[in-house]
């Protein structure tokens, strides 16, 4: 990234002069309070790494500009919460740390307020979308700034269904149908139900939506899981399993069902469009051959739960002033735009800038993954999605429920068993 001049960078990231990184570009001085300084910033590995290569490379510029070191480490996103809870714990660890979905509550108290970063950010993007901001922000205060909101929908081998005499089903009766058939031949949906943080929980929980069944009342307090729509939910998707599924997802996590799909062993699965960046760079047939689109509606309605990726600055940390700055630097424009189309639709911005992209419009096999936001909830329906719902999607109590219902349990019994989790969370 070239360097930019210092009228062009503080109109693009507005930046004020008072923050001290007015110098970062004025004659390439590091700000006093920056010299020296290193910063190490904790995020997952990328499903598309050309995206991580591009943020390297902004981190770099980034580092050269402030006189500090950036320092990026990257690992399994499953094993982000881990590390997060060691470092708050031990009051020692990174300065930045990107946090998966709503886990920024469950350690609120220990976060750094980021308002002044989020509020600037949002007013020069053209808002913040609900969706992103209620996984940020906690007893009025912002607590993280929201990075993206992760696309979702199912992908589907569009050629074999057409073989067979299909088109992508509409109802659920119709996903049934289709599914039982390709699976006769050799070629089954496939879902994830391990404890793995997204396409699990993409599932069951709207599922459990769609069939009219919810977590707690409005209130935020009474736990109403334990009901006929839930149990329903819970026994159509027993039935999926044993006439649809490929019978290996109670162990998968996010990978193993993109490593299916992409090796022609399934013909369907919900996900991001990671698969279909990776068929397009690897393998062609697929590619050729996939196609993109919505959950048909249940009995109360199609509803999606999206994964957001946010980034959280933590007390314990020495420069917090840095570490702001940097968030302040990469979620600008001038470095997020490139990164968002880097990802290729994989990613959703969450601010409202972004909402008539040409990327959206550049490939009609993924337009559906920006609609699903119009519908899309978040955890803890319909009550508030803080601390405790998070805490709830954290211990995939929803995805159990689902799990041992698959294992054998009654679907009544594997019902009862989540309710009686969420009581003890949301009783505590």
């Amino acid at each position: 990234m070239s360097a930019l001049s210092r009228r062009r960078f503080l109109a693009l990231s507005g930046v004020a002069a008072t923050s001290g990184i007015e110098g970062i570009v004025a004659g390439r001085r590091a700000p006093a309070f920056a010299q020296g300084t290193r910063l190490h910033l904790l995020q997952w590995s990328h499903f598309i790494p050309a995206a991580d290569t591009l943020f390297e490379t902004q981190a770099k510029e980034f580092g050269k500009q402030a006189g500090v070191e950036v320092a990026i480490e990257r690992i399994n996103q499953n094993d982000i919460q881990t590390r997060v809870t060691a470092a708050i714990q031990s009051g020692a660890g990174p300065d930045i740390i990107i946090v998966a979905n709503n886990h920024a509550h469950l350690y609120e108290s220990s976060l750094v307020d980021v308002s002044d970063v989020a509020e600037e950010i949002g007013r020069k993007q053209g808002g913040w979308y609900d969706y992103a901001k209620v996984n940020c922000v906690a007893g009025g205060r912002w607590i993280g700034v929201p990075q993206f909101i992760i696309s979702w929908a199912i992908t589907y081998r569009e050629d074999w269904l057409k073989e067979a005499g299909f088109e992508y089903p509409k109802t659920w009766d119709d996903f049934r149908k289709v599914g039982k058939a390709m699976k006769a031949k050799g070629r089954p949906f496939g879902q994830a139900f391990g404890h793995s943080i997204n396409d699990p929980n993409n599932w069951c929980y709207p599922l459990v939506w769609m069939w009219g069944g919810m977590e707690v009342q409005p209130d935020g307090r009474t736990v109403v899981l334990n009901g006929k729509n839930t149990i329903e939910a819970v026994k159509f998707n027993n039935v999926l399993w044993k006439e649809v599924f490929d019978e290996g997802g109670l162990a998968w996590d996010d990978s193993n069902n993109n490593r299916a799909f992409l090796s022609s062993e399934i013909s369907l699965t919900g996900n991001a469009p990671s698969i279909y960046v990776a068929a397009r760079q690897k393998f062609p047939d697929v590619y050729k051959g996939t196609n993109h689109g919505h959950y048909p509606p249940g009995p109360a309605g199609r509803f999606y739960w999206l994964p957001a990726w946010n980034s959280v600055v933590p007390k314990y940390g020495k420069n917090p002033k840095v570490a702001k700055d940097f968030i302040r630097f990469y979620m600008d424009r001038a470095r997020f735009e490139p990164y968002f189309e880097t990802m290729d639709t994989f990613g959703i911005p969450a601010t409202q800038a972004y909402r008539d992209h040409p990327l959206w419009k550049k490939d009609p096999r993924t337009s559906v993954f920006p609609e699903t936001l119009a519908s899309a909830r978040q955890v803890g329906h319909a009550g508030p999605p803080g601390r405790k719902a998070t805490e709830v999607l954290s211990k995939y109590i929803i995805v159990d429920m689902f799990a041992k219902a698959i294992q054998g349990m009654k679907p009544e019994d594997a019902v009862a068993w989540a309710a009686g989790e969420l009581k003890k969370i949301y009783d505590a």
